[in-house]
């Protein structure tokens, strides 16, 4: 194991540690606050075996390659496909808040877009890469792109804005990674951002998040709630926070507040301290990714190592953003850190081919 795989662990797990108290905190204070009939350590002791769940997977994706990974790509994407589908169909699909999201299994719930995250951008690559990435012509590009966006717009059916949007936002960043000629891909590009902006600025989902986005004040009761608590929340924790487990916002102001809005709970309880050794904690997960991607053996290595941080670090980003108010919600949890057992198998896993394209270094690459 060479230095940056090792430190890639190392701030994964102290980001998974950081999660799992402040999802004890809340969820435990929730337990008590509302004299739930389960035990104030239920929330914490599933995170752990989903943490569990995610080494496997890591440690399987490890074993594989991120090569064997990217050939298998078709077929893995092809189920999950058959899982979006599945998601949709009443009896099989939850439907939690309007959103039908997940598959529940056993006590369990799995969300299946949140490995169409990994598999659509490996999928692209592996297509790319038997047509000579840049040298693509437009004909086999549109056909791996129509491909592509058949998992992108299922997500959207659901409805699940964010995740798609995220996905979709992954393609791109592979386009300029392959050096695709941007006449391929820049005008059609914008004629979809101007008819998706304009057909989602007519969904109610979306008007409703927009109008909460600009004006939450308008709306406590409804949607403007969580985003008004959660400025709240973080403001209130000042510059050292008030101590661990001292949130008063967790005591049913800030509902759900482990998963999407976790770090307001974290910025109230550890302030503006916190919160900057947070973003240093992601700023280096980042760099380390890059850097394994800029040194990774082969060209398949570097899209896909390069796509993985994108997606760690891009959704970091967005989710402080909506906890800070300076972007509206996009129903995306914090990697790592919030709680949400397929997001945190997704996200290992992402970690483990990482880590196999660390491992695939040359000799004179390893530090």
């Amino acid at each position: 194991m060479n230095q940056r795989t090792f430190l890639l662990f190392l701030i994964v797990f102290v980001i998974f540690l950081i999660g799992l108290v402040v999802i004890f905190s809340t969820t435990s204070a929730e337990v008590l606050d509302q004299d739930l009939s389960i035990s104030t350590h239920h929330a914490l002791v599933k995170q752990m075996i989903y943490f569990a769940a995610g080494c496997v997977a890591s440690g399987l994706v490890f074993m594989t390659g991120y090569q064997g990974f990217v050939r298998k790509s078709p077929w893995i994407l092809g189920l999950l496909v058959i899982f979006l589908v599945l998601v949709l169909i009443p009896g099989i699909g939850k439907e939690v808040n309007g959103a039908k999201r997940w598959i529940a299994l056993m006590g369990f719930q799995f969300q299946p877009s949140e490995f169409v995250k990994i598999a659509t951008p490996a999928f692209f690559i592996w297509a790319a890469a038997k047509r000579g990435f840049a040298d693509i012509t437009f004909k086999q590009f549109l056909l791996i792109l129509s491909l592509a966006m058949i998992p992108i717009v299922l997500i959207a059916i659901e409805p699940n804005n964010g995740t798609a949007f995220v996905v979709f936002l992954s393609l791109i960043v592979l386009f300029f990674l392959m050096r695709i000629k941007a006449k391929y891909w820049a005008l059609p590009l914008m004629v979809i951002v101007l008819a998706g902006g304009a057909f989602a600025s007519q969904l109610p989902y979306v008007k409703g998040r927009i109008r909460v986005y600009m004006n939450p004040e308008a709306d406590l009761l409804g949607k403007g709630h969580q985003p008004y608590q959660a400025k709240i929340a973080t403001g209130s924790g000042k510059i050292i926070g008030k101590g661990p487990g001292k949130s008063l916002q967790k005591l049913s102001y800030l509902p759900e507040a482990q998963n999407d809005y976790i770090a307001a709970i974290f910025g109230e309880e550890f302030g503006f301290v916190g919160i900057s050794v947070l973003i240093l904690l992601y700023s280096t997960l980042i760099y380390l990714g890059f850097s394994i991607a800029a040194l990774a053996a082969d060209k398949t290595g570097f899209l896909l190592g390069g796509v993985l941080t994108f997606l760690i670090g891009f959704q970091a980003f967005l989710n402080l953003g909506v906890v800070s108010g300076l972007l509206p919600s996009t129903g995306l949890n914090l990697p790592l850190f919030s709680q949400g057992g397929t997001s945190l198998i997704a996200n290992l896993t992402e970690i483990g081919l990482l880590a196999s394209i660390s491992s695939n270094f040359s000799v004179k690459d390893r530090v």
